[in-house]
């Protein structure tokens, strides 16, 4: 008898969640990670990142004139310039790693044409160039990277070596 009582309970407590789970409550607030009516930084932040985002193309530019920004992706590595120039081709044919923007947006699909060519998988899912799998800098070189912006940028004084 208490075995049968405890299966018609579990019964009972599945089709209770079932019948919960199919009915709509819009009258229940539910609490949200973000806000879904969210619309973004405003008008003014909007315009304030388009001049940004304009600036860093210029910038970009007058990198590759120099022969210092060499990207491997469609959008402008923002890293890449505010540390004074990269050339990202030459990381992926190294095999030694990259930064991570252009980590990041090689894995969105977002490579430039030259670059897509070379561009696999390997059995695990990682993406690979040349059948090497693509990997992230050396701490050490994210490290000296980071350091190189904040000269750039004159967020830090140079450190000269004498």
């Amino acid at each position: 008898m208490m075995t049968t009582g405890r299966w018609l309970s579990a019964i009972g407590l599945v089709g209770l969640g079932f019948l919960l789970g199919r009915m709509d409550f819009h009258t229940v607030s539910v609490i949200r990670a973000q806000d879904a009516d969210a619309t973004g930084p405003s008008d003014e932040t909007t315009k304030k990142i388009q001049l940004a985002n304009d600036a860093l193309k210029a910038a970009a530019e007058s990198l590759k004139n120099e022969s210092l920004y060499i990207a491997a992706t469609k959008p402008i590595n923002v890293l890449g310039i505010l540390s004074g120039g990269i050339n990202a081709v030459d990381d992926l044919e190294s095999g030694r790693g990259v930064d991570p923007e252009t980590f990041a947006a090689l894995y969105a699909d977002e490579a430039t044409d030259d670059v897509k060519l070379h561009l696999g998988k390997d059995e695990d899912g990682r993406l690979t160039y040349k059948n090497k799998v693509l990997r992230i800098y050396p701490i050490s070189r994210l490290k000296k990277m980071n350091a190189q912006r904040k000269v750039v940028t004159g967020e830090a004084k140079a450190v000269r070596a004498e």
